[in-house]
């Protein structure tokens, strides 16, 4: 995975990442519209497909809205990078196949960073000080959702073996 980073802080609650009057909107692509406005408009409309989310801790507390990483994945984002994550934001993530990492030394990383994720490896690679950076890696059957594209797909998937 490769993108640039839009850098946040600390307690990024769902609420920042898609306001409680857009919960009416179930497109992803329609929420994205919506991402973070009111604390970061511009990344609405300047994300690019593969662009990753880097934070502090506690990123996605609040509400257990699935709306905030619809969202997030709706405008492409490829991957989110925190010290820490609210648990039901990090499970509602998995569950749409949007990755996680938790690092360490997000501090290090600035806004607009080139990065680079090897996932199987949890490496980070900030190609603008050619700096790497640990993750603690997905557990596999985690890992097997994500890259399945989220929850469903996964049971489809497993339930399609199961009655072949």
């Amino acid at each position: 995975m490769a993108g640039r980073a839009w850098k946040f802080g600390d307690d990024i609650d769902t609420d920042a990442i898609i306001p409680g009057r857009y919960l009416v909107i179930n497109d992803p692509g329609e929420l994205a519209s919506h991402l973070f406005e009111g604390i970061r408009e511009e990344m609405a409309v300047q994300v690019r497909p593969g662009d990753f989310v880097v934070a502090g801790e506690n990123f996605g507390c609040g509400s257990s809205r699935e709306h905030a990483p619809l969202a997030l994945k709706g405008a492409g984002v490829a991957a989110i990078v925190a010290k820490s994550f609210a648990r039901i934001f990090f499970r509602n993530a998995i569950n749409i196949g949007l990755p996680l990492f938790v690092c360490s030394e997000t501090d290090r990383i600035r806004d607009g960073d080139p990065l680079e994720i090897d996932m199987d490896r949890g490496v980070i690679h900030n190609l603008s000080n050619d700096e790497y950076y640990k993750t603690t890696p997905l557990p596999d059957f985690l890992k097997e959702i994500v890259e399945a594209g989220g929850l469903v797909e996964y049971t489809r998937r497993t339930v399609a073996k199961v009655l072949a």
